[in-house]
């Protein structure tokens, strides 16, 4: 998916004239410099964590990594200060959205496998190779949908590091968490992701489409 316009445009997304002027002039044009290189990467993780509401938080992202500009040191660690700034953001939209988080059956997450539960269905009886077949019905906004499926305690360290690529302590850096709690999120973030895989492909004949 795309923004309205040019996705890389800081421009349509960030009006500095609406923000504090800035001291420092250098540093409005390293900002926007940082801001236009990151913003297609901001985009996405925002898709995946808030959906819709993508565009807002990456404006909220950016203007707040506006106003704080002078306090980043390195360069070189601009990118992932933005992704830690616009994770934040996502996580306060989520919370003003979602009151009553969603409950988890932990126990009865852990005995689920996605693995077995493909060979004990068998959605896909003529397939030679059934659990590739069944992820490849899968497009992307289908994949983006099962996120938001999740609660945001998992559905954000899992999009992190699964799919940006961080590491899980820099996400516990991100977050405020122990290490510990990240690692235990992830992996029940990824049971209940296989879970929901599967409900969603059920409840949307994702099974028929691939056999069709």
């Amino acid at each position: 998916g795309g923004t309205s316009g040019d996705a890389t445009d800081v421009g349509g997304v960030l009006d500095v004239q609406s923000v504090p002027p800035d001291p420092a002039p250098g540093d409005t044009v390293a900002f926007r410099d940082l801001a236009r290189d990151q913003l297609p990467r901001l985009y996405s993780i925002a898709r995946r964590l808030v959906g819709d509401d993508a565009e807002d938080a990456v404006q909220d992202c950016l203007l707040k990594a506006y106003q704080r500009y002078g306090q980043l040191k390195d360069g070189a660690a601009g990118p992932a200060w933005l992704v830690s700034i616009l994770v934040n953001c996502c996580r306060d939209r989520g919370r003003v959205r979602s009151r009553s988080p969603r409950m988890v059956d932990v126990d009865e997450l852990e005995h689920f496998s996605l693995y077995r539960k493909i060979a004990y269905e068998d959605p896909l009886p003529y397939s030679d190779s059934l659990h590739l077949d069944f992820l490849a019905g899968f497009g992307s906004e289908d994949v983006r949908a099962v996120l938001l499926r999740l609660p945001e305690l998992y559905r954000v360290p899992l999009v992190l590091v699964y799919m940006d690529g961080f590491l899980a302590k820099e996400v516990a850096r991100f977050l405020g968490a122990p290490l510990g709690t990240v690692l235990a999120r992830l992996h029940r973030g990824r049971k209940l992701f296989e879970r929901e895989l599967w409900d969603y492909a059920e409840e949307n004949d994702l099974m028929r489409r691939v056999s069709s």
